[in-house]
């Protein structure tokens, strides 16, 4: 049996997630997840694939979703907290998301000179819009915000733990769940190897045969699998590159087929529902996992 057993919001996209131990998902996926987002001045969205310091940003979100606080410290010493009253009003303006084009909401100067001071070049912050209608593709298409692709990134500890493993036998460091920035994370009390046998929820990338899946009051169809980028190489408590791990290492078992190094799988929102910590992973549906080549360990 897999259960939840970490829920974690990313308000401004690119910045630092927020675990919770109850959330709501809603069509788009977890309820505030990917609604801001932080762009160039002429509308071009920013990652941490061109800007790590995005880590160090720690937004919160009232649960009503009309106040944003943000909040950073870096080496140089703590940034003053910023609160913003959240507006839906404000006029729109062009945006670009890998190319294609989107409006949002800017959320004004205050919060687009505080933003500008800490990343180091001018920076606004924008809102999805109410009428934002972004549906993304994949085996099960759905309704997304400002995430990369589909609304809700799903991921397991054991297939974290094979990860780790196999750097530890290339004399690279572990590392934490947060560098692959997922919404869900999901663990079994089964053993995670692949010779274990039993419950196939247990074994590691058992996300990525994952069709259909039931967990708390809501239900996730199946989109794609999570094709991986630089933000992986992003330390996400220094906002600083490190090194090739982990891509060179997932590079060398984890190639979709379609091409691309890939690690968890995105999902969209069959049924919105209350999500919690603790609650079952029920899998309703397997696929195929859609690699060049399977682990074989």
């Amino acid at each position: 049996m897999a259960n939840v057993v970490d829920l974690i919001c990313y308000p401004v996209k690119g910045c630092a997630g927020t675990s919770m131990s109850d959330a709501l998902l809603t069509p788009a996926g977890l309820a505030h997840d990917r609604s801001f987002m932080v762009i160039s001045e002429d509308g071009i969205f920013r990652t941490q694939r061109r800007h790590p310091r995005l880590a160090l940003i720690r937004p919160a979100v009232s649960t009503d979703g009309t106040r944003l606080t943000l909040d950073a410290a870096d080496d140089t010493g703590r940034f003053d907290t910023l609160c913003l009253d959240v507006t839906t009003s404000a006029p729109r303006r062009d945006v670009d998301l890998f190319g294609t084009a989107y409006q949002g909401i800017d959320q004004g100067d205050e919060a687009a000179a505080w933003l500008s001071e800490f990343l180091g070049t001018p920076s606004r912050l924008v809102r999805v819009p109410p009428e934002h209608n972004r549906i993304a593709n994949g085996l099960t298409s759905g309704p997304s915000g400002y995430a990369d692709s589909s609304a809700v990134h799903l991921l397991s500890r054991a297939s974290l733990a094979l990860l780790n493993r196999r750097m530890a036998e290339r004399g690279a460091p572990i590392l934490p769940m947060n560098r692959f920035r997922p919404n869900i994370v999901v663990d079994s009390h089964e053993v995670h190897d692949y010779d274990s046998g039993g419950d196939p929820a247990a074994l590691p990338h058992a996300e990525d045969r994952a069709r259909r899946i039931s967990v708390g009051g809501a239900e996730l169809g199946y989109a794609k699998l999570a094709v991986r980028c630089a933000v992986t190489l992003v330390d996400q408590e220094a906002g600083a590159r490190r090194g090739p791990e982990p891509l060179r290492t997932l590079a060398s078992y984890r190639r979709a087929a379609s091409g691309g190094v890939v690690f968890g799988a995105k999902f969209s929102v069959i049924t919105p529902g209350k999500l919690s910590v603790g609650d079952e992973v029920a899998i309703q549906e397997w696929g195929d996992a859609e690699l060049q080549e399977l682990p074989t360990k």
